[in-house]
């Protein structure tokens, strides 16, 4: 693409608020990451646009802003850092108001200057009015589906400030009755991964046995009412039916990295089970870190609770890393399997209901691992490419 085309074009900003102020999660900063890296290979210029707030601890803030910083610089991307003062988060919490805050990366009139014709992907509906508000176009990219329909049903959740609305439910024309119906027209995508930066690769060397992954929180702070009762939609849940399963498949390790306090009696139930527990904050702070962690597992494995039951079609940005590494994924549908290959030996993909379903997954996965991986990479490049995605949406 020529320089004279790049510059005719609206620059897109990735507007976050879930990765700057929790800079131990290499995971959660990979996920606008894969937006950013999407748009270079598309040839379009893009700014991350973070909004931390603000502390107690002016040191703590202080660290904050280095390590975002720091791995802007290590990416090679442009950013605009905004830091939102704690006397405005208590008189105005649901709002961004640009005056008030701290900036970084680039100035105030830079920043209204190129968001006057400028698109805004807004990750989570992270970035919020006014300051929402002084971009061209807006787009609320929605990560979670069910949750996002739940309470736009009762609340602001970005639907009066947005021009278009995309999330990563697949299946949203079809959700469950149980949960409202949907008050704006969706539009669906793929997590993103840019497969030119994650590549396919090798077999683990295991020293011991090879090992199956996950990575998440094993408890669940939500509060979604559906058919008048508060249910249950944690992880902690969600594997419930499958904990019996490091015992039914010796031949392997089921780990989870799960943020569980040392003293949590969580951990002694699960590892007399059979799993292992590590924390993810000590084995991935980083985005590489994490990614070395992805690629040092044979596959993921993992239960879903919500979105399964909501059949929002959803499936997780870590799954479209996962697949771009070459490694298969087996989790519980959630109505995205229509939307790919029927076959999992053309999509890397394992769609299970029950423990059996998934005993006899791993064990698809131990026995035949060479063509599931290569056939999980393509799934990857066809599916969940962030450019092709992008091109789409932009």
């Amino acid at each position: 693409m020529s320089s004279s085309s790049y510059l005719s074009q609206p620059t897109v900003f990735v507007g976050c608020g879930f990765a700057g102020k929790y800079p131990m999660g290499g995971g959660n900063f990979s996920v606008p990451l894969q937006y950013l890296l999407g748009l270079k290979q598309l040839g379009r210029r893009g700014i991350w646009l973070e909004v931390i707030p603000e502390t107690k601890d002016p040191l703590d803030d202080a660290a904050r802003v280095r390590t975002f910083v720091r791995r802007m610089k290590k990416y090679d991307l442009e950013y605009c850092l905004l830091l939102q003062p704690i006397s405005f988060q208590h008189k105005n919490p649901e709002e961004h108001d640009l005056s008030s805050m701290k900036i970084f990366g680039m100035d105030r009139l830079r920043l209204r200057e190129e968001a006057q014709h400028g698109i805004l992907l807004n990750l989570s509906y992270s970035i919020k009015a006014p300051l929402l508000t002084l971009f061209e176009r807006r787009l609320l990219c929605s990560l979670d589906p069910t949750e996002v329909v739940f309470w736009m049903s009762r609340m602001e959740m970005g639907q009066s400030f947005h021009h278009e609305f995309w999330s990563v439910g697949l299946s949203m024309e079809s959700m469950s009755p149980m949960i409202p119906k949907s008050i704006v027209p969706w539009k669906s995508f793929f997590p993103l991964v840019d497969t030119t930066f994650l590549k396919a690769q090798p077999k683990p060397l295991f020293t011991t046995r090879p090992r199956f992954t996950t990575i998440g929180q094993w408890y669940w702070d939500g509060a979604i009412e559906i058919e008048g009762a508060y249910m249950d939609f944690s992880k902690q849940a969600a594997f419930a039916p499958y904990l019996s399963l490091p015992k039914k498949v010796p031949e392997a390790i089921f780990e989870l990295a799960i943020n569980l306090n040392p003293d949590d009696l969580e951990r002694t139930r699960l590892r007399k089970l059979g799993w292992h527990v590590v924390s993810p904050h000590r084995l991935m702070p980083t985005p590489r870190r994490y990614y070395d962690y992805l690629t040092g597992s044979l596959a993921e494995f993992t239960a879903v609770k919500l979105e399964s039951k909501m059949q929002s079609g959803w499936l997780s940005d870590r799954a479209a890393a996962y697949l771009a590494l070459g490694r298969p994924v087996i989790t519980e549908p959630t109505g995205a399997e229509k939307f790919l290959p029927a076959e999992t030996r053309q999509s890397g993909l394992f769609f299970v209901r029950t423990l059996e379903e998934a005993v006899e997954a791993a064990r698809e996965v131990l026995l035949d691992w060479p063509r599931l991986a290569k056939a999980a990479r393509t799934t990857a490049i066809d599916y969940f490419d962030a450019s092709k995605t992008l091109q789409k949406m932009l």
